[in-house]
């Protein structure tokens, strides 16, 4: 598997001001084995016409027309879809920069790695950092992985999907999908059952992804206190279900209980 295919998931909806911007840093990207997949969540607003304009243009995009059910169902539809050996997220408000892909494969290539996690760009206004600490970027087995989590168990660092690059045959053989039922920590919770069953981990110092911090977002408009401590609720018995398996707990236990009260680190 020298060249293989990266399939790139974007969720759209109602996404016109950013999105010619985030499908252009996918075209622009120095490894071109890739599959685009946008998915147009019942969009109100141009983006589905900017969405089949750029499958016109690109064979590498294909887009998938659904009506609107949330973020989780349109990434869910698009791993049903997806032909790559890799799946690598990506958000419609943000973009990445032009070496993402290719670094990512590079390492997950060279040491047979399932996952793939990188730093990232933050983009607040006109002010650009960096973030991301995961020190160990030799190759780590779920256990090694797990216990890095431990570190920062609400990070947002861990939390998201698109810095990170996953092996599609984890994902499919093992029906890893996203939980549609929530509306926040989802991906929290996609990858704490993707580390149950991959294999091989590493990091990378270099930053792969720019995530503009966006006021609107649902992270920022719809989360309160209530919602966060539901959520984390329903979340607890999956964090805690993975530490026992991996024969952590004990160790543990204070650290994942912290995930309870942690507030999870935003950048």
């Amino acid at each position: 598997m020298t060249n293989p295919l990266v399939s790139i998931i974007v969720p759209v909806y109602n996404a016109a001001p950013d999105l010619a911007r985030c499908i252009e840093s996918v075209r622009k990207q120095s490894y071109e084995n890739w599959e685009l997949l946008l998915v147009n969540d019942g969009s109100s607003d141009t983006s589905g016409p900017i969405c089949r304009m750029y499958e016109r243009v690109d064979g590498r995009i294909h887009v998938l027309d659904k009506k609107n059910e949330g973020v989780s169902a349109a990434r869910n539809d698009a791993l049903d879809a997806a032909k790559g050996d890799f799946v690598q997220f990506l958000d419609s408000d943000d973009y990445l920069p032009p070496d993402a892909t290719e670094k990512l494969v590079a390492r997950a290539l060279a040491d047979d790695c399932d996952l793939v996690v990188a730093r990232y760009y933050r983009v607040k206004a006109e002010k650009i950092t960096v973030h991301g600490f995961l020190q160990d970027t030799g190759v780590m087995d779920h256990l090694d992985f797990a216990r890095q989590l431990m570190e920062e168990p609400a990070s947002f660092y861990y939390g998201v999907l698109w810095n990170k690059l996953y092996r599609a045959s984890v994902l499919q053989e093992n029906h890893i999908r996203c939980h549609e039922e929530l509306n926040w920590s989802e991906d929290f919770l996609f990858n704490l059952e993707y580390i149950r069953y991959a294999q091989r981990f590493a990091a990378l110092d270099a930053p792969v992804y720019y995530y503009v911090k966006n006021r609107t977002s649902i992270t920022n408009s719809q989360i309160d206190l209530i919602s966060v401590v539901k959520t984390k609720t329903t979340l607890f018995p999956y964090y805690k279900a993975l530490y026992e398996q991996l024969g952590l707990y004990e160790k543990y236990r204070p650290q994942i209980y912290k995930y309870l009260i942690a507030t999870a680190s935003r950048g």
